[in-house]
């Protein structure tokens, strides 16, 4: 796979970046969210989908993936968002969380340190997800110990 252009647009910088990547059916919501995410204060990644024709999901997670690793916060948005949390939490590092309402947000970086948002845009209604994203870059990992020993029994989950 050939290497894809990331636009960045314009931000005011003060608060890190934001990546966003979708396929069609999450396209309307990656362009609303990236607004609001550049209004907070944030650097704003966009690794595609650039409009609503038909493209295959697994295509836009890699990028993604690799700006979160290399620190960005990640936003993943499809039909559903179950093949995009599918795929991104195949990658070593990543803590790739569905999300439907805020409080689901909260929890997924507060007990879980997720890394990645998730949104199902056939799902969620754009001011639900607009809450989301919100709350989900605005929510400190809370780090007790029970959520690390948690996070760690994970991250080493074999057969």
């Amino acid at each position: 796979m050939s290497e894809r252009v990331i636009n960045i647009l314009e931000g005011n910088h003060k608060k890190g970046t934001v990546v966003f990547g979708s396929d069609h059916a999450g396209f309307e919501y990656k362009e609303l969210l990236k607004k609001a995410a550049q209004t907070w204060g944030y650097t704003v990644m966009d690794c595609g989908a650039h409009s609503a024709e038909a493209v295959d999901y697994p295509d836009f997670i890699i990028p993604v993936v690799k700006e979160v690793l290399a620190g960005a916060k990640g936003v993943l948005i499809c039909g559903s968002g179950i093949g995009m949390s599918i795929g991104a939490n195949r990658f070593e590092g990543i803590g790739a969380a569905l999300c439907f309402d805020s409080l689901m947000a909260k929890f997924s970086r507060t007990h879980n340190n997720a890394n990645i948002l998730v949104l199902g845009e056939r799902f969620i209604g754009i001011e639900e997800a607009r809450s989301c994203l919100e709350t989900f870059l605005n929510t400190p990992f809370e780090g007790e110990d029970r959520h690390v020993r948690r996070i760690e029994k994970l991250d080493k989950l074999t057969i």
